[in-house]
């Protein structure tokens, strides 16, 4: 059985994209089955690994999911982390956990993702120049939805 249905990647992409219309900022879903150790350190290697650290204006956001493990992170990149208050992240965790806890992921990473696109757009507003750098639908590590 798939993580998501179509109609839900499709949902969790538009939801990206509604909030990159409000930011400079980028946001990523990753997701696997089986995260082997951390999930802070495995987001950090896909952090990399998708080119998130190389936006222009170091303000990528990837939210990274391991649904089997029950575990996973959020990533931002240095732009970001420099002007959110420290507690941020945790509380976005927070509000994407309840909804994990009631089994429904794809509201969980609409959340994170919601959360994330307010701080970005207050932090990074759009600009009249500002092009989509990179993919909105998710990235799965397993090459199975």
């Amino acid at each position: 059985m798939p993580i998501f249905t179509t109609q839900e990647q499709e949902q969790i992409a538009h939801t990206i994209a509604e909030a990159e219309k409000a930011t400079s900022g980028e946001i990523r879903i990753a997701v696997e089955k089986h995260c082997k150790g951390d999930a802070y350190e495995r987001a950090t290697a896909y952090f990399h690994e998708l080119g998130m650290d190389k936006t222009a204006q170091h303000n990528g956001v990837l939210i990274y999911l391991a649904t089997e493990d029950h575990k996973f992170a959020i990533i931002g990149d240095s732009g970001i982390n420099k002007l959110v208050p420290t507690d941020f992240w945790e509380t976005t965790k927070t509000a994407m956990k309840a909804h994990f806890m009631s089994g429904n992921l794809c509201d969980g990473i609409i959340a994170g993702v919601a959360l994330a696109g307010e701080k970005l757009s207050t932090f990074f507003p759009n600009q009249n120049d500002d092009v989509n750098e990179l993919p909105n639908e998710i990235f799965f590590i397993d090459h199975k939805s």
